[in-house]
């Protein structure tokens, strides 16, 4: 609840103030160019690190690392971006920090630091193997899912196998169930 009144009405009063203050330093004309030129600068720069950071994710995921400092990173340039293209001097600076590589790495370190024994991670069958089931056979072992009648590694009670089969058509091209005694 702190948080909202925090980001809803203090940081907005914030910025008012400080828009304002400026523009009585150097004119309202000036303040206006500030505020766009921040604008477009940031989205470029939103533009260019989102790219470099998309590519650092697919790299990490080619070369079968878990790309978590690369998700952190992609968030937190979000976040700064949406900042950036906020009006007002206090979002560009915050938004600044998040998009700037070396403070970026700060922050995301605090945040490893805030998160770490508040997150859970919960694996997957096999992930101790290199993870989402990258071992031989797939997160079901080396017989796969149905590896004899007593493997249950991976099955679960809502896992059934059945058959498929094609349903007959009527004279019109349309399917229809087959017919049964009950009917």
């Amino acid at each position: 609840m702190a948080l909202l009144v925090i980001l809803f009405i203090v940081v907005p009063i914030a910025e008012l103030y400080v828009i304002i203050q400026v523009g009585q330093q150097i004119g309202l004309w000036p303040t206006l160019f500030l505020l766009l030129a921040d604008a477009i600068l940031g989205s470029m720069l939103l533009k260019h690190q989102g790219r470099s950071a998309w590519r650092r994710f697919n790299e990490a995921l080619a070369s079968g690392k878990f790309p978590g400092k690369e998700v952190a990173d992609g968030a937190l340039i979000i976040v700064g971006g949406t900042l950036l293209l906020t009006p007002g001097f206090l979002t560009d600076i915050a938004g600044l920090i998040l998009l700037i590589p070396p403070t970026r790495a700060m922050v995301r370190a605090g945040l490893r630091r805030f998160a770490i024994g508040r997150v859970t991670v919960f694996g997957f069958p096999g992930a101790g193997r290199g993870g989402f089931g990258s071992g031989p056979g797939g997160p079901f072992g080396p017989a796969g899912p149905q590896g004899g009648p007593d493997d249950q590694r991976g099955r679960r009670d809502y896992d059934f196998d059945a058959t498929a089969e094609e349903m007959p058509t009527n004279g019109n091209g349309e399917r229809q169930l087959p017919r049964t005694d009950a009917d």
